[in-house]
């Protein structure tokens, strides 16, 4: 029987156990090959455990040319509809999709390089699934991924016992199971006690760097208003470290805070129009700095992001972008209002498309205009806020990353001194 190589995307797949080919090969004598191998490029695309049978019954196996345009798409679907995969082993196909080798034939494979949300989607699968399973392809012993594509560990054990230096991986997988879960547990506790002690020291210097940076008064006023007020939430708990992500980027400020500044500031005309962001838990809050400065409200429109986020009533997928006015500003002219939604997938954080600005602009013409709270500059536009000025953020990533790597260092050394104190 002529030997064949497998596709690489049939490789995506761990193949049967021994037992179990065997049992395949019982059937095949018994009823025939039910179904044919498929080929593609002269290489076994679809059916490796079966030709594994085949050659094990010594029977002749069946062959076709696969004749689809779609490869991956093929091969997704039928093993995940033939076999019952774990989410840790459907993770680990993920993570080769993500990254997959350029090497492949392009031209008969498909494009099988997608970035980690498809990946996620196409294996019906979690994103921090995924991102678990590239890391242990990254960092675990053969053992450790073999270990999860057979099932044996789960991704997410998995990738805390990447942490481990390979022989130590080792280490752990040759012990009983109970040990390799508890061991997992204590590495995720220390790296969460890790990010949460550096979550913190980057709150406190990303604050300090606003109140240095910030601009002082501004030296006229303006007909047109556009911020993304800096919003406080709630932090939720300083033990388990599940603050909101808005203190890690820029100082935030309480809702009395944002309406002092304003009227500190007083950037507005006495006729002006303003678009103020909100999202669903701060609504109320962006409807009371409207009123508290003397505009009201009289429409909105919706940023779709695309993604579904966190949210405790729902996941929120959309943001508010409130409009108010106030003394005589003529709305916009017939026929030229925009749609009230917007859709546009997200990117970095707080970054709002540029579509919302450039709408304003048209509506708007030859008008002052400013955006307070501004991140990135535009022309035409006068800008306030803390990083308008065009300073850097690396520092303070910089300083973020030393300070973690000395933290990562000193618990190594903790623990390389734990395993010489006899037990």
């Amino acid at each position: 029987m002529t030997d064949l190589l497998a596709h690489p995307l049939a490789e995506l797949f761990p193949m049967l156990s021994e037992q179990e080919t065997h049992e395949m090969a019982d059937d095949i004598v018994t009823y025939g090959q039910r179904e044919p191998i498929v080929l593609l490029d002269g290489k076994i695309l679809d059916g490796r455990n079966r030709f594994a049978a085949c050659r094990f019954a010594d029977v002749e196996p069946v062959f076709i040319d696969y004749a689809g345009d779609d490869p991956l798409g093929f091969v997704l679907s039928l093993n995940l509809h033939r076999r019952h995969l774990s989410e840790s082993q459907r993770a680990m196909v993920a993570a080769r999709l993500v990254d997959w080798d350029i090497g492949i034939n392009q031209s008969t494979a498909g494009s099988a390089n997608l970035p980690t949300r498809e990946a996620a989607r196409r294996l019906s699968i979690s994103e921090r699934a995924v991102i678990a399973a590239k890391r242990i392809r990254d960092h675990g012993a053969a053992e450790l991924i073999e270990a999860i594509r057979d099932g044996r560990v789960s991704v997410h054990a998995g990738e805390a016992l990447s942490d481990l230096a390979v022989e130590a991986q080792r280490e752990v997988l040759a012990r009983e199971e109970k040990h390799i879960v508890a061991r997992a547990k204590e590495i995720r506790t220390a790296r969460q006690k890790l990010r949460h002690a550096v979550r913190l020291t980057h709150m406190d210097m990303v604050k300090d760097n606003g109140q240095a940076s910030a601009p002082g008064k501004l030296t006229r006023t303006y007909s047109v208003g556009y911020f993304d007020p800096p919003w406080r939430f709630g932090v939720h708990s300083e033990v388990t470290g599940r603050e909101k992500s808005a203190e890690n980027h820029y100082p935030t400020m309480t809702t009395d805070e944002i309406i002092a500044l304003f009227r500190e500031l007083d950037p507005f005309s006495e006729n002006a129009v303003v678009f103020c962001w909100a999202t669903n838990p701060m609504l109320l809050d962006g409807l009371r700095v409207l009123a508290e400065l003397g505009f009201t409200y009289v429409h909105h429109w919706i940023w779709d992001k695309e993604v579904a986020g966190t949210g405790y009533w729902g996941r929120d997928r959309h943001e508010i972008l409130l409009i108010g006015r106030r003394g005589d500003v003529a709305a916009p002219l017939p026929g030229s209002q925009p749609e009230t939604v917007h859709r546009e997938r997200k990117t970095k954080h707080s970054a709002k498309p540029d579509f919302f600005a450039e709408t304003i602009e048209r509506l708007f013409p030859g008008v002052t205009k400013i955006e307070l709270f501004c991140r990135a500059p535009r022309p035409g536009w006068d800008a306030w806020g803390f990083e308008a000025s065009g300073k850097s953020e690396q520092p303070i990533s910089l300083q973020v990353g030393e300070m973690a790597g000395r933290l990562e260092e000193s618990a190594q050394a903790k623990r390389r001194r734990s395993r010489k104190v006899p037990a």
